[in-house]
Formats: C-alpha cells, structure tokens, sequence
C-alpha cells in the first residue's frame, strides 16, 4: 500500500520501519525532511502537521493515514498543541480525498471501572496527564466522524522500547492487564499491531488496543 505517516518520534519510528520492512510505500511528512536518512520505499515531503492545507497536499493519492502526532512532550501548551495538530490532520484527510486514517493515542482514555477512565485515576502521572486529555477529547471528537473510517489505537498502559516479537493481545475499551499488574508492549509490537489493522481492517470507526502476548499456559 501507499501510506502516509505524520509523526516520527518514539512510536512513529517503530511505525515507518514496520511498514517499509513489510514492503509498503511511505511518504512522511516532516516540518526537517534532513533529519530522515533516505531508504528505500520512504519518500518525504517538508510540511507543517497544523496546516491542514499542508496536509492535504502532502497525503493526497494515498490509500492510508497514520498519524503518531505528538507536538513534544516538552511544550507547555501539549493539551492545545495536540488537540491543534490532530485536528488539522483530520480536516487535511478529509480534504485529500483519502478515507482511511489510523490514529495513536494514548492509554488514557481506557477504562479501569464502570465510567472511570485511566486518566481520571489519582495516580495518573501529572506529566502525562495534559497530553492523555487532548487524546482522549481527540477520541470524543473522533466517534463523530461521518466521513472518515478512521481508528484510534491505544498503546498498552506500559509502552516501552523493546524487541519485536510479532504477538499481542488484542482489547477494546479496557486496559489489558498480566494479573493484577498493567499489561505492557513494545513500540515494536505496537507498530506490529497497528500495520496488521492497515492490512487487515478489524477495528474501523473504533478504538482497541493491544498489549503483550502472555506466556501459554503449561
């Protein structure tokens, strides 16, 4: 496929070597297009993920969007900048003419009881918790979409760097757990994941997400 990523940091770096390692055609868009070594399959175009114009230009004649935006974690307006980015790239695929679009956002906005999500919990990490509500309003706004199949991808609570194992589990609107303790996942695997939906849609106009494999049962 010819797929279009915005967003090279943490996850969205995982994300571009899955999809070029599986064969497909990516062009990224990239406000520093020197900052990407050429490789083959990856095309890169200079542009600003907030101009929905720019975007537009930039995904138009793709079959895919994936957007792994994020403006930095160490912006102090994270919240608005989020909640800016993600929506100008909404209105720029819609603009394209290309439906499909898969978005990563967080764990924050899964639910741990009846009506109470992550973010809302008292131990929530306060660094995280600006970037988690713009993702979780992003989501809100999302299951309001009448012209796009989009799908938003929740990370397992505990993403980290780590190998690629090629297995996870797969949930909806709950965190997966290992017991009594948080499930986890590599960016690997989440990248894994997420092209596997790219491939094989499961999850259109709806939110899942994934966590590690357990270990079979002796």
């Amino acid at each position: 496929m010819k797929i279009a990523l915005i967003g090279t940091g943490f996850v969205g770096t995982a994300v571009l070597d899955e999809l070029l390692q599986r064969g497909h055609q990516v062009t990224v868009l990239a406000r520093n297009p020197g900052k990407l070594p050429a490789r083959e399959g990856l095309t890169v175009v200079a542009g600003n993920a907030q101009d929905a114009a720019q975007v537009a230009a930039a995904v138009r004649g793709h079959d895919a969007v994936v957007s792994a935006y994020n403006p930095g974690w160490t912006v102090p307006d994270i919240h608005d900048q989020f909640l800016a980015g993600s929506r100008a790239i909404l209105e720029g695929v819609r603009a394209s003419g290309t439906r499909r679009v898969l978005v990563v956002g967080g764990a924050g906005s899964l639910f741990v009881a009846p009506g109470v999500q992550l973010v809302d919990t008292p131990d929530f990490p306060a660094d995280w918790k600006q970037a988690a509500l713009a993702a979780r309003q992003l989501l809100t706004e999302m299951r309001q979409e009448k012209d796009l199949e989009w799908t938003f991808l929740s990370p397992a609570i505990l993403l980290e760097p780590g190998p690629r194992t090629g297995r996870y589990r797969l949930g909806t609107e709950s965190p997966l757990m290992n017991g009594d303790q948080p499930g986890r996942i590599s960016v690997a695997d989440l990248a894994v994941a997420l092209v596997d939906e790219l491939e094989r849609p499961q999850h259109v106009r709806s939110r899942f997400t994934v966590a590690e494999a357990l270990p079979a049962q002796a």
